[in-house]
């Protein structure tokens, strides 16, 4: 058991480093040597946890959809019969794993397509589940919304929140949640609520804290 622990943690230091240089560089800008020389590998070891860059992109963006699938039931789940609950809870989780995942975004937004056809069809799959776990919230939360309606206000919101890989670290990490969240809430629910919604975020800044924080931005 320790072996194998110590083998997947090796693997996934080697995955974490390959996701870094590919959201920096691109897809084709990288290669296995390079990745090997970032992580202090040679070609053989490396190619022991991974059989190319293709499977290393395969492994990086299908467990992240798989995720966001389980955490978006769950938190939907956690909240019966409260919809407004279940929305703003949705949007901490999205808002969260935006923050903390800055260059798995950049990949799925830019390297998406360079994936075989098969595993391609499956993320898009978990996408589409993912976004229609949304649409089920908000119609229970603004009926007067038709699905596709709501599908838009989804997509809007996914897109302010992961604007994360474009963030600098001006602006503290809690300071960015607090924004990301507002935001969020005022694509997705009418003026009026967002507008009560607003006044319960905290308004306070801690200036002490706005340092060149770059615990969300890599």
């Amino acid at each position: 058991m320790g072996a194998q622990t110590r083998r997947g943690g090796r693997r996934d230091q080697i995955l974490e480093i390959a996701v870094r240089l590919f959201a920096e560089r691109g897809y084709h800008g990288v290669s296995m040597d390079d990745i090997g020389s970032a992580a202090g590998v040679t070609g053989p070891a490396l190619y022991h946890h991974f059989a190319g860059k293709e499977s290393m992109l395969v492994a990086a963006l299908t467990p992240v959809s798989e995720g966001l699938l389980t955490g978006a039931r769950e938190r939907a789940a956690a909240h019966p019969g409260d919809p407004d609950r279940a929305l703003e809870s949705l949007i901490d989780f999205h808002v969260e794993f935006a923050l903390a995942n800055p260059a798995v975004i950049a990949l799925h937004l830019h390297e998406l397509d360079r994936l075989p056809e098969e595993p391609r069809r499956q993320i898009r799959k978990l996408q589409r589940l993912y976004v229609e776990e949304w649409v089920i919230v908000l119609d229970a939360v603004r009926p007067e919304l038709s699905a596709a309606e709501a599908r838009v206000l989804a997509h809007a919101a996914f897109g302010l929140m992961n604007s994360t890989p474009f963030l600098g670290g001006e602006v503290n990490r809690a300071r960015r949640a607090a924004l990301l969240r507002q935001a969020a809430l005022s694509a997705l629910l009418r003026p009026a609520q967002a507008g009560a919604d607003a006044q319960d975020e905290p308004a306070a800044r801690d200036d002490s804290d706005v340092r060149h924080d770059s615990e969300g931005a890599a």
